[in-house]
């Protein structure tokens, strides 16, 4: 594990990222951005409350944070991993990078660690405003740190997919748009089809209670719904009902990611130095 997490290669990926100016500019205009939005709306929700604080509207605006954050992940994630590899091919410095000591699990790793790094830092400088949000109330600790939690979790994830396209795919462009196509699906394709199997299920109830797994399965596989599920256990509560599954849905979310990050690591492993032998 030492040897995964600290290796020359990960060390070489920091020093680039980190040591430009442009990596701070973008963290500070992030956090600006961001920044903006919160006092804004802040303003507004005191304004129309004639200068009182409405928990509720605190809760929404935590919310909206969420699904910000959340886009922000799903948009920058695959153009930070997309490359990592096919770019090291396109410049033909991928094979003195095999060449050397480190392992394919190594610099797999290294690779993705280094990517999605600057992308935690933004999830990072952003919880000072999630606790703006937080000291009006309307939010718990539990809510903050697991939505949290569930965004580095969708960084790895979308950051494996990206990782393990860019090294099955030789063009960097390539890797990109088949890892946003995956993406587009998994947020916006499940979602759909979930609708429509709900709408479906919701059809086919003529006096008897109907069922159908489909709609947990891609509620599943969705995690825009499992991150609503969480404010809203309701929804979660209705999913179970029209499925007939009771397991909870953000518990199946993690074990479904869990296995796509494992899957993708393990292909980009065996990808990486197909004709040899995987090093220890």
């Amino acid at each position: 594990m030492k040897s995964w997490l600290m290796n020359p290669v990960l060390n070489k990926e920091f020093k680039l990222r980190f040591r430009s100016l442009k990596s701070f500019l973008g963290v500070l205009f992030y956090v600006l951005a961001i920044g903006i939005i919160v006092i804004g709306m802040i303003f507004v929700q005191q304004l129309s409350s004639m200068g009182g604080v409405n928990p509720e509207q605190s809760r929404e605006l935590f919310m909206m944070l969420s699904v910000l954050q959340f886009a922000l992940i799903i948009f920058i994630t695959p153009g930070l991993t997309a490359g990592v590899i096919s770019s090291e091919r396109e410049r033909q410095t991928l094979n003195i990078l095999l060449t050397t000591s480190q392992s394919s699990s190594s610099i797999i790793i290294g690779k993705l660690v280094s990517s999605v790094a600057f992308l935690l830092l933004l999830i990072i400088a952003s919880l000072p405003l999630y606790s703006i949000v937080f000291l009006y109330g309307g939010i718990s600790p539990r809510e903050l740190l697991t939505v949290f939690a569930l965004n580095v979790f969708t960084v790895f994830v979308v950051g494996s997919l990206g990782v393990m396209f860019s090294t099955f795919i030789r063009k960097t462009i390539a890797a990109m748009v088949t890892t946003y196509g995956v993406m587009l699906f998994l947020v916006g394709g499940t979602g759909f089809l979930a609708l429509i199997a709900t709408s479906f299920t919701q059809m086919s109830q003529t006096g008897t209670p109907t069922t159908n797994i489909l709609v947990y399965l891609l509620a599943m596989f969705n995690t825009p719904i499992t991150l609503v599920n969480l404010f809203q256990p309701s929804i979660g509560e209705e999913i179970a009902r029209m499925s007939g599954v009771s397991f909870p849905l953000w518990i199946a979310h993690l074990i479904s990611y869990t296995f796509i990050f494992i899957t993708a690591i393990v292909l980009s492993v065996r990808k990486l130095r197909p004709k040899m032998k995987a090093k220890k």
